[in-house]
């Protein structure tokens, strides 16, 4: 099976790559410097002369509070760039598994929110990822929609890398604590989403480390695992400006991947204690 990757330089196709690889199918990551995805012809040229039995797009204009400014940018390559590789992945019959996002939800309320609920995005970003479903759903037939939330892994910054840069020299942070989801490791869903291209099971899929918190919550296991002599305060979401809304509740029911056989992923807690060691591994932390 060949599989082509986009945004390799990321922190999930980068581990999408990795996967693949280990697990014995033919991997093709690429990154803007391979491809522009926003430009119709190559992509087209790009695809159709490669022609891969799947495409995992990775690649997103991911800068949520500068898309409010940038709205142009963050809609050619979330919408158009996803157009462009759905239109070329039909020419050539392949499957297409678009990595979405929890911010399409309304962000609203205390429940998990079903891959069927009503969508609703809150910020420009938002509004461009969901286009983004809506575009692979009109386009093509065998499709994956996979929602994920706040994303970590080795190959990129994330949350865990900015907690632990600002240990080094803050002994005490704010950080909010009303806003609820789920952690997601690149490196177990990244298995996932293998396993997954390898079926005929489509349809949306919310994918994400099991358990839920908040973001003070997280930043505390973040301390605790590392052994980092941090105090947390938990702050409102209004005391912490930013460009862009975020959602209060990015809980994410993941009945669809158990319905269909899936493994759901380990919990939050486990990836963190795997991850921060695969950082002092990397020598990443002190």
């Amino acid at each position: 099976m060949k599989v082509l990757v986009t945004g390799y330089s990321g922190q999930l196709g980068y581990d999408v790559v990795k996967c693949g690889n280990n697990r014995g199918l033919e991997m093709i990551g690429i990154s803007s410097r391979d491809l522009d995805i926003i430009d119709k012809q190559g992509v087209f040229q790009y695809v159709t002369e490669l022609e891969p039995d799947v495409i995992i797009h990775c690649a997103a204009y991911t800068a949520v509070d500068k898309a409010e400014d940038d709205k142009e940018r963050c809609y050619d390559v979330n919408v158009n760039g996803t157009k462009y590789l759905a239109e070329a992945a039909k020419e050539i019959g392949s499957k297409f598994v678009y990595i979405s996002t929890d911010y399409v939800l309304n962000g609203q309320g205390n429940e998990p929110f079903k891959e069927t609920d009503a969508l609703n995005p809150v910020s420009y970003y938002a509004y461009t990822k969901h286009e983004g479903e809506v575009i692979v759903q009109s386009i093509l037939e065998d499709w994956f929609i996979v929602r994920i939330s706040w994303v970590f892994g080795i190959n990129g910054n994330n949350f865990i890398k900015t907690m632990l840069r600002l240990s080094e020299s803050r002994d005490e942070l704010n950080v909010v604590g009303d806003q609820f989801g789920s952690p997601t490791y690149t490196f177990d869903l990244s298995s996932l989403l293998i396993d997954m291209i390898q079926t005929e099971c489509y349809g949306i899929y919310h994918a994400s480390n099991e358990g839920f918190c908040s973001w003070a919550e997280f930043a505390q296991e973040i301390f605790k695992i590392a052994n980092k002599s941090v105090k947390v305060n938990s702050i409102s979401t209004e005391e912490y400006k930013t460009r862009a809304e975020r959602p209060k509740n990015s809980r994410m029911s993941k009945q669809k991947l158990k319905d269909n056989g899936f493994d759901t992923l380990p919990t939050w807690k486990d990836a963190l204690v795997r991850y921060i060691a695969e950082l002092y591994q990397e020598g990443e932390v002190n």
